[in-house]
């Protein structure tokens, strides 16, 4: 019987290990457990995203919470190598690229445990990023990668990794939202916040490069409040956003069309994506999950990890340049639409190629 480790921190990546649970569990030779770090932790949030992802409560929660970079990273490695030497795992899994994802490989690595990336290769060239830190560092020293988009594998052989640790497998985002997108059809959000499906416009924004500055944050008022003007605008508001423009006294400005919300469940929040006719974002899985539901997205970044979502999906990259941000915007809601596909390999099966992988590669 082997033992294997899958580590989540935060939200983005309980979608991201509840596929490869499942899948876990069709193996009668692999013990598969979780450890939740508790880097960002919201009680009922967690709670729902655990419930309606399906997945158990994790097996260890280290209850890490808030801090700097470096308290985080530094409490998380003291906190998961007390796990790792009473459990011995055969190998770790980490996802994503927040701090439990380096923090977590650089413990496990440090005691020759072996690790795998799920989600490896991604690189937006932004070291003013901390999560491009956190990906470049993981990928590093991982044993083996696991890749999204062929451009992870270019990305990957530049920066020498040796091809017999990488494996194109796709996306295990959209596996959970090909396996939730039928439940999510039961959500009443849209009918609760009184949307015409189609005709809405959804906006997530928490990127420090955004919300951090005073200058930049009046420039997004009036984009959003312009939009405000066309459209329903629903906002459900990240708490960094909700500190910041607090403080910048800028909430109480917004157009009364434009719907703030706290943050919001999986199956809500994969309906209200299904069903906007625009999303105006900053974050990443949200290009990977409206190129996939063929929904017009406009990312408010100087680039992208995710180039897949605008070569060949429905996302267009327009930086901080908000004037043309807008422009783009009225020219969607006024019918001129990206058109796109579905990137190689999104096909709803990359955990069930993972965990083959990984069977094979513990048994050897």
């Amino acid at each position: 019987m082997k033992k294997v480790i899958s580590v989540v921190g935060a939200r983005p990546n309980f979608m991201k290990v509840a596929p490869l649970y499942r899948e876990f569990q069709k193996y009668k030779n692999i013990e598969h457990e979780i450890c939740h770090t508790g880097q960002h932790y919201d009680e009922k949030m967690s709670k729902i995203f655990f419930e309606e992802l399906e997945l158990p409560k994790p097996d260890f929660y280290l209850g890490i919470g808030g801090g700097s970079h470096a308290e985080q990273t530094g409490k998380i490695m003291i906190e998961f190598e007390k796990v790792l030497l009473a459990e011995r795992p055969d190998l770790v899994i980490v996802v994503g690229d927040v701090n439990s994802t380096i923090a977590c490989t650089l413990t496990a690595s440090k005691l020759h445990i072996k690790t795998a990336h799920v989600e490896a290769g991604l690189r937006s060239f932004d070291r003013e990023m901390p999560e491009e830190v956190n990906r470049v560092l993981t990928d590093s020293i991982s044993d083996l990668l696991f890749v999204t988009e062929k451009s992870g594998l270019v990305n990957l052989a530049n920066e020498g990794i040796p091809a017999d640790k990488i494996f194109f497998v796709g996306n295990v985002m959209i596996d959970s939202l090909n396996n939730f997108i039928k439940k999510s059809e039961s959500s009443s959000l849209c009918e609760n916040l009184g949307l015409t499906k189609n005709k809405f416009v959804l906006v997530t924004l928490h990127r420090p490069s955004n919300v951090d500055d005073a200058l930049q944050t009046e420039k997004l008022i009036k984009l959003l409040n312009r939009i405000g003007d066309e459209r329903k605008v629903v906002f459900p508001v990240h708490p960094r956003t909700k500190k910041n423009w607090g403080d910048f006294g800028v909430i109480e400005t917004l157009s009364k069309n434009i719907i703030l919300t706290e943050p919001i469940g999986y199956l809500d929040f994969i309906n209200l994506i299904k069903y906007s006719e625009l999303i105006i974002t900053d974050s990443g899985g949200i290009q990977e999950e409206s190129t996939f539901l063929g929904v017009q997205c406009i990312t408010l970044r100087n680039s992208t990890e995710r180039p897949v979502t605008v070569d060949v999906g429905t996302n267009q990259l327009l930086g901080n340049d908000l004037e043309k941000a807008e422009k783009t915007a009225l020219e969607v809601l006024n019918g001129k639409i990206k058109h796109g596909a579905i990137p190689e390999l999104w096909d709803g099966k990359a955990s069930q190629r993972i965990v083959s992988i990984m069977n094979k590669y513990l048994a050897n």
